[in-house]
């Protein structure tokens, strides 16, 4: 008879972590894009822009390596790894959509017309789905580099990032397995 109150309080255990799992994962979303829209992006220097975005990217490397990290050492991966992937996908998003509006700020011949923060957001975005609306263009042959750095960087992330994430859910298992012997109860 106990076997099915400990189900119980599991289940309820569970939904619980993972509602607070979404929240932070949209907490989290909210956040940096807001972040986006509020920090000053002024700069006019066509360098300033493809170094931010290098210093960017690298910011990107560090947190992706510390956040699979956290996701082979978490009591529960699977869910670590949602919340992992709120921080992940937007901050690659953002780092691209703010190099955009950096290049369109600095030259007119950067794209085929001149980016908003939405419009390069809405670029960035378009471009990582493949959608391609031609809407906007990458005109110049710089802007059409860095659209190509991200088309490329948008496979990795896809492809590698996505495999290392499953990756590191599958070690973090095996290894909370091994240390618990079973699924213990639940806890964050």
């Amino acid at each position: 008879m106990a076997g099915p109150v400990i189900s119980e309080l599991d289940a309820r255990r569970r939904r619980r972590l993972i509602t607070a799992s979404l929240l932070r994962a949209s907490a989290t979303t909210v956040v940096l894009v807001v972040l986006y829209y509020v920090l000053p992006m002024n700069e006019t220097l066509h360098l300033s822009a493809v170094m931010r975005l290098f210093v960017g990217l690298l910011v990107l490397a560090v947190v992706i390596a510390w956040q699979v990290r956290s996701i082979l050492h978490s009591r529960y991966p699977g869910i670590r790894a949602v919340e992992v992937l709120a921080v992940v996908g937007p901050l690659f998003l953002l780092i691209f959509a703010s190099t955009y509006f950096l290049m369109a700020a600095a030259s007119p011949v950067n794209f085929s017309e001149r980016l908003s923060r939405t419009d390069a957001l809405y670029f960035t975005v378009t471009t990582f789905a493949t959608v391609g609306f031609g809407d906007i263009t990458a005109v110049s042959q710089l802007a059409r580099s860095i659209v190509t750095v991200q088309m490329i960087l948008d496979l990795l992330l896809l492809g590698l990032g996505l495999r290392a994430f499953l990756g590191a859910i599958r070690i973090g298992r095996e290894r909370r397995a091994g240390a618990d012997g079973d699924a213990g109860p639940i806890s964050r």
